[in-house]
């Protein structure tokens, strides 16, 4: 893959699910990566205290450094993907916010993933407001600490307004637009955009300056590099060229074991440091 530079961070809501959620960490320490990402790592917004405290106890006990967090995305399992956008839980959204940038503070984690939330087949337009306002909100909590909130095009997600990379910079736009909260950042993820339709090497020469974080996987099939079509070497050198310093997440699907699905990133190039 590109230059030796980039720094890679390893997706432990995809990889290493042979083991429970919070053996992960050290796993991943194990197989020499000194950094990682969540999707929200529990089945409610707002979980116990105890919850929490055990997660918490997990990333920081492997070494790890936490480089990503999802806000809760709802019912991922049935289909849901956020509840920014979604009206009545909002509060909901508020309450969790306050978990997530209290676990980014406690791992030193400053990058928080709100997905957008599907359609819901009524009014579009409240649904962007709510989205506007629980952005500036989340965003607002994360200043605090230094964090930035994500906005990600997705794929797979019929009802999903967010496809294209300029939909969700026009997210980021009209949040500023509209609270003068600046805070926020557009996560790239190149298997989703390429699924899309995208023009990868377009996107980033367009959206260099507004992306903040990376995620990739091959396509088809969201499996590790050269399993598929994508010119993720050539992506990730347009990105170093354009001035990217972020992170890298692996975030796929091993076509086999995780082990095996990690092959193509020598054991030297896994840490950041």
């Amino acid at each position: 893959m590109a230059g030796h530079s980039l720094r890679y961070a390893v997706n432990l809501s995809l990889l290493f699910r042979e083991l429970p959620l919070r053996e992960r960490p050290a796993a991943a320490r194990d197989a020499g990566f000194d950094a990682a990402e969540f999707w929200w790592p529990f089945s409610e917004a707002v979980p116990s205290d105890g919850d929490v405290d055990a997660f918490v106890r997990a990333v920081a006990d492997s070494g790890l450094q936490l480089v990503g967090l999802n806000f809760f995305a709802g019912d991922m399992a049935g289909g849901d993907r956020g509840i920014v956008s979604v009206p009545g839980r909002s509060a909901e959204f508020r309450d969790n916010v306050d978990v997530a940038v209290g676990i980014g503070e406690r791992l030193g984690c400053r990058a928080f993933n709100a997905l957008y939330g599907n359609r819901l087949g009524g009014d579009d337009a409240a649904q962007d407001e709510a989205a506007v306002e629980n952005l500036a909100g989340a965003a607002e909590a994360a200043a605090r600490m230094g964090g930035t909130v994500l906005v990600e095009p997705v794929s797979g997600a019929p009802h999903y307004p967010l496809r294209t990379a300029a939909e969700a910079v026009g997210v980021l736009d009209r949040v500023r637009t509209a609270t003068g909260v600046t805070n926020l950042g557009l996560l790239a993820d190149l298997y989703h955009l390429a699924v899309n339709g995208e023009d990868l090497d377009r996107v980033i020469d367009t959206h260099a300056d507004r992306i903040a974080h990376v995620q990739i996987a091959d396509a088809p099939g969201r499996h590790e590099p050269g399993t598929g079509t994508l010119d993720l070497d050539g992506c990730l050198r347009s990105l170093q060229d354009g001035g990217y310093t972020g992170w890298v997440a692996l975030e796929y699907h091993p076509s086999g074991s995780t082990s095996d699905g990690l092959r193509w990133l020598p054991r030297e190039r896994r840490a950041s440091a």
